[in-house]
């Protein structure tokens, strides 16, 4: 009885489907109408086709799939390794490395432009082979469209037709096919016969309840939608009861699923981890465009040094930059992406699409599947005074139970079930049925005929159905069908479907019961059902909103039934948070961005409406993310920061999206979002930290070349102290941030990241300035050959150092001492802290330029170190509190 969760639901105020019209204009073959205003007949869909109720011979069959080809729906074709490997290439900071690179081989600095050109590789590689992976993981999850089809064939065309399965790519048009119970239909489809059918569309329209389907057979106007059309079936959807045969209209690139599909290809714009890395990235290249004139001309015309300077000054622009960045980046988020994949079943699709997940402040979803369940539970049973009655509860589980029983029903529909499952069983005992009257979508009713307890001779017939159709045919006077009609809106505004149930009493009889029987009857109450909801969505809101994370529906249901989700979830929805889609046509861009902040449902939306809401918040300010299953999901997906789809959704919406879930579960985004703060909270730590380090050297060697009559580092020794601090950094792939740092959205802002690394990289200079008066007073005033290298040594020693405090000091959150062993960045500290204290005076040493330090330095050096330790966590302290401060305030 599935089809009184339509016609009921639809009293009830349940929105109707979200149609995605197709391309092109006037009728197909099966009778979905453009302008015109009528359905062709079964007959004139047969004739257009040049088939019949037998179905095609073989023969007809293999010539129209030559013609045609197969049935199967055009997928995107995942990217080539090679690809992949040129795409990654155009991150801006790859290729201001790559140039750098260049300009370092064409100055014959072979070594520095063979370590750039490495990491430009390494780079390049990791993120092509993640992508890759990706893909690869992706081709296993095309499950929507069915494998197999019973298709009716004869072997010429004096034989009977036979029924036979094939595989659903030999599918053409004009095939009559058969659907049953639990089946994927495989085309497009016009039925021909059927019973009791109803299928699920939400992979097209996102109604989440099934939707009653007849093979009417008398031409008339039709209204709304190509979805709307009782006598379509279309790929992409499935049977949810009742069986049917019909016969194949379209397949293919022709069906309405693939035209959905090619409506939207649009680019995606750019999202949050490439807006951000683009803005960090501009605001360093025009620092490392500027720093190679600066350091040429400063030394020109202060030095009267020529181009002899110029290796310095591109060792110096490569010192500014971050050069593991893109392999950081690219490690973290791999990593990150495996643990997802082996632990959770979350694969990510796209690399950056990680941290786009960690950034998501805003999450847009529909609520079946992720709030709800996709199956009702009984809400109340009311009588006709309004009060709770359980006889209306007994009642309606008689009629659910015995239509099931007689009328030679596969499967109890949903709502039926749920009834069933409410109901006492005993109470079921006392009655013995005798006859069946099944659901008809037209009269919209269902009617068990039982023998009256105790009363022999007498039937009782128990009606059960839509609201006004119940109330059409009950004995009430007009005041009181009137004031019944209001307590049915009541309950349908609260966000429930409504069941009205009645009965009759008759003598009696042999003769079997008809339509015509129901007439006469004494109304008895209401059963109002809502959605179940998901048992692991209350949990997951509760991290959810502990992750800071807001959640909105955008839904193609009825406010009410939406609201109602969320009220009983513990979402807050307040009278003005509930937008419908006619309200959203009348506003601007501008007002739907502002109105968009507070609401929480946006209802009864088409996949546009989806599409401009998700718009909206994104011009608000925030990041982001989309869970949609279907085609109508498509646009919002390609909208969103990050799109994100469960496993089971339709091929194209997985393909659409950046994220696939193992399962359609908040829990599953939950996870997804803290794998994805993890990652970004390291790259924006590794940002931090070497930024200001690299910004206050590249201050102090351009103020020290300057005043000195020699170069204060040579070219060879900046380069190694580089790879020394960048090999250093990789422990931050493995890091773990502290846990304030997972508990709101990461989000990598170029201008706030200006200001630390000014701040921070300032200080660094005034030690390392520091450092130079401490050199001098050790070594008694430099210039000569043994003070210049001893000047190199104990500058590239003071570095190293400086930057291993910087490492440990600059993780934002780290309040002293954690209570736990050292972990892979404490190490890595260590390790840069002895190479800066035993490179020089070792064998090493005099290759790099650089020699044994006067042991007056060293308790010099300490000094300067103690201090800048205490300026390093003061700054700290002060920065988390102002950025603490910010993040309460938004």
């Amino acid at each position: 009885m599935a089809e009184t969760t339509e016609a009921s639901g639809r009293a009830a105020g349940a929105p109707a489907p979200a149609a995605v019209p197709g391309p092109g204009h006037g009728r197909d073959a099966a009778g979905a109408p453009g302008p015109g205003p009528t359905a062709p007949t079964v007959l004139e869909v047969l004739r257009r086709l040049d088939s019949g109720p037998r179905g095609l011979t073989e023969a007809e069959a293999e010539e129209r799939l030559a013609r045609s080809g197969g049935n199967t729906v055009p997928g995107r074709r995942p990217a080539s390794w090679p690809r992949l490997f040129v795409r990654s290439l155009r991150d801006p900071f790859t290729a201001v490395l790559g140039c750098l690179g260049l300009v370092s081989a064409l100055v014959l600095a072979w070594g520095a432009a063979s370590v750039i050109l490495l990491l430009v590789a390494v780079s390049c590689v990791l993120r092509a082979s993640g992508e890759h992976r990706a893909d690869r993981s992706m081709a296993g999850l095309r499950e929507l469209v069915a494998t197999t089809a019973t298709v009716l064939r004869r072997a010429d065309g004096e034989e009977a037709a036979a029924a036979r399965e094939i595989p659903v790519d030999d599918l053409v048009p004009g095939d009559v096919v058969r659907l049953g119970p639990g089946e994927l239909v495989p085309a497009d489809v016009r039925l021909l016969r059927s019973s009791g059918l109803t299928v699920h569309q939400a992979a097209l329209t996102g109604e989440s309840a099934p939707v009653a389907k007849h093979a009417e057979d008398t031409p008339g106007r039709t209204g709304g939608g190509v979805f709307e059309q009782p006598q379509l079936c279309f790929q992409g959807s499935s049977v949810a009861s009742g069986s049917a045969t019909a016969v194949v209209t379209a397949t293919g690139g022709h069906t309405r699923f693939a035209a959905a599909q090619d409506r939207y290809p649009g680019p995606r714009e750019a999202s949050a981890f490439d807006r951000s890395v683009h803005g960090i990235s501009w605001t360093l290249i025009r620092f490392m465009l500027l720093t190679p004139p600066l350091v040429l001309m400063a030394n020109a015309a202060l030095r009267g040094r020529g181009l002899e300077t110029l290796p310095f000054a591109v060792a110096v622009a490569v010192g500014l930059t971050p050069e593991m960045l893109p392999v950081l980046v690219t490690t973290c988020l791999a990593r990150g992406a495996s643990l997802l994949a082996r632990t959770h079943g979350v694969i990510v699709k796209r690399l950056p699409a990680l941290h786009d997940v960690g950034a998501v402040d805003v999450l847009c979803l529909d609520k079946t599947g992720t709030l709800t369940q996709d199956r009702p539970v009984v809400d109340r049973a009311i009588g006709a005074d309004g009060r709770d009655d359980p006889d209306v509860l007994r009642w309606a589980a008689v009629n659910a139970w015995w239509t099931l029983q007689l009328a030679d029903l596969p499967v109890p529909d949903a709502l039926d079930e749920a009834i069933l499952d409410a109901a006492d069983e005993d109470a079921l005992t006392a009655y013995d049925g005798t006859a069946a009257v099944p659901f008809d979508p037209l009269r919209r009713l269902a009617t068990a005929v039982v023998r009256t307890p105790g009363r022999l001779g007498r039937h009782t017939l128990v009606v059960k159905g839509d609201v006004e159709a119940v109330l059409g045919r009950c004995v009430l006077t007009e005041d009181a069908r009137e004031r019944l009609r209001g307590l049915a809106a009541e309950q349908a505004g609260g966000g429930v479907r409504v069941l009205a149930v009645a009965t009759a009493e008759r003598r009696a009889r042999t003769r079997a019961y008809t339509p015509a029987d129901e007439r006469g009857l004494t109304f008895h109450g209401l059963v109002t059902l809502r959605d179940a909801l998901t048992p692991t969505a209350a949990d997951a809101l509760v991290v959810l909103t502990g992750q800071g994370v807001t959640v909105k529906i955008l839904t193609g249901d009825h406010p009410g039934t939406a609201a109602r989700a969320c009220r009983d979830l513990g979402i807050p929805v307040a009278d003005d948070a509930v937008l419908t889609a006619d309200r959203i046509d009348g506003l601007t861009d501008t007002e739907l961005t502002e109105l968009a902040r507070r609401t929480t449902v946006f209802a009864r939306c088409t996949p546009e409406h989806k599409a401009r809401v998700t718009l909206a918040l994104r011009d608000a300010g925030h990041t982001v993310g989309f869970l949609g299953d279907g085609v109508n999901d498509l646009p919002a997906l390609s909208a969103a920061d990050v799109g994100i789809a469960p496993r089971e959704a339709a091929d194209v919406a997985r393909e659409g999206a950046d994220v696939v879930l193992a399962e359609k579960d908040l829990t599953a985004i939950a996870h997804a979002i803290s794998a994805g703060r993890h990652a970004s909270g390291n790259i924006a730590t590794y940002l931090r930290v070497t930024l200001s380090s690299n910004l206050g050297n590249v201050i102090a060697m351009l103020s020290a070349g300057l005043l000195l009559p020699f170069l204060p580092m040579l070219p060879a020794q900046v380069l190694a102290q580089n790879l020394c601090f960048d090999a250093a950094q990789l422990a931050f792939v493995h890091d773990r941030p502290h846990p304030s740092e997972l508990r709101r959205p990461t989000v990598l802002r170029p201008r706030e990241l200006l200001r630390f690394i000014t701040g921070f990289g300032l200080l660094n200079a005034v030690a390392d300035l520091a450092t130079f008066g401490v050199l001098a007073m050790a070594l008694y005033g430099p210039g000569t050959g043994d003070d210049e290298a001893a000047f190199h040594s104990g500058w590239f020693t003071e570095n190293l150092l400086t930057q291993a405090l910087v490492m440990l000091l600059l993780r934002i959150g780290r309040r002293g001492a954690e209570g736990r062993r050292p972990g892979p960045v404490a190490w890595a500290a260590a390790a840069l802290a002895a190479i800066g204290l035993l490179l020089p005076p070792s064998p090493l040493g005099p290759l790099l330029g650089l020699t044994t330090l006067p042991g007056l330095y060293y308790p010099q050096l300490a000094a300067v170190l103690g201090l800048y330790a205490a300026g390093l966590l003061a700054a700290r302290a002060r920065y988390e509190r102002r950025h603490t401060g910010d993040a309460d305030g938004r």
